[in-house]
């Protein structure tokens, strides 16, 4: 299947069956062209998707990065937002509600139900899902809702979003024809050395950008200095885009039919950006 966001300027290298990934600068000019996207294209009928965390014991939630991948992953990328050492909002896993929604007008949750439909939810339709899903987080703030408009308050200042901030971005959407993309934004100005920093697009801006790859909805996962990200290239090698903090939750990439991987996972450094 070809990926739509193919006809939106982006060369996509085919890595693993279901997996697709792309990197180009976020604009030609203007201060976004020191802003590099690094994009996976996932079909979920291919893949499946996995929530895991680094866990400490059996009462907190560790530290989760990107080198925490078990051995059989075709990428992985922090998920959702925290408030201190726990995930915020709606956690599903394995079928089991771990926590109940969080309350907020700009949430989104991303769901897979028992059927392997995967879609990212309003507050309002949330309910209606909570019974079927297998799998399940809750992140802020959306920035497409309703086929791929602004929320409102993406549209004006003065309605709860910083309309002007910069920051290192993180986003998660649902195309059209279901399939997902996630996109990382890495600074480039400064060369290598200063990837991490966390400077990049407004909200509004990266809004604009994944709608422009066919995202028909899309929410922000904690970015800043908490964005990172892990894919496999055609040769089987991991790229790691690493970050200064570590995080409660990662969201996994797995070849579907795989086995569940162990939720307790040991970090490790392989070689890896």
């Amino acid at each position: 299947m070809l990926p739509l966001a193919a006809a939106a300027g982006l060369a996509w290298q085919a890595v693993a069956g279901g997996v697709w990934r792309a990197e180009a600068p976020m604009a030609g000019k203007g201060p976004l062209a020191s802003v590099r996207v690094v994009a996976l294209r996932l079909d979920p009928r291919q893949v499946r998707f996995e929530l895991a965390s680094a866990l400490r014991d059996q009462s907190t939630r560790g530290a989760w990065t990107v080198d925490s991948l078990p051995a059989g992953a075709l990428a992985g990328f922090n998920a959702g937002q925290f408030t201190g050492p726990m995930p915020w909002g709606w956690l599903v896993r394995d079928g089991h509600e771990e926590q109940p929604p969080g309350r907020g007008g700009l949430a989104m949750a991303f769901a897979v139900d028992d059927s392997g439909r995967v879609g990212l939810l309003e507050p309002e339709e949330l309910a209606a899902h909570r019974e079927r899903a297998v799998l399940g987080f809750q992140s802020y703030p959306a920035i497409l809702v309703a086929r791929g408009a602004l929320p409102g308050a993406l549209q004006a200042p003065g309605r709860g979003v910083d309309l002007e901030h910069r920051d290192s971005r993180l986003a998660l959407g649902v195309l059209e024809d279901g399939g997902v993309l996630v996109a990382l934004t890495r600074f480039t100005g400064l060369g290598p050395a200063g990837e991490q920093l966390p400077w990049g697009p407004t909200a509004g801006e990266m809004a604009a950008w994944m709608r422009a790859r066919g995202c028909r909805r899309a929410v922000l996962l904690d970015g800043g200095m908490s964005g990172q990200l892990a894919a496999r290239a055609a040769d089987g090698s991991m790229t790691r885009w690493r970050n200064w903090r570590p995080v409660p939750l990662g969201l996994l990439v797995m070849p579907r039919g795989s086995p569940i991987s162990s939720a307790i996972t040991s970090p490790a450094r392989p070689a890896g950006r």
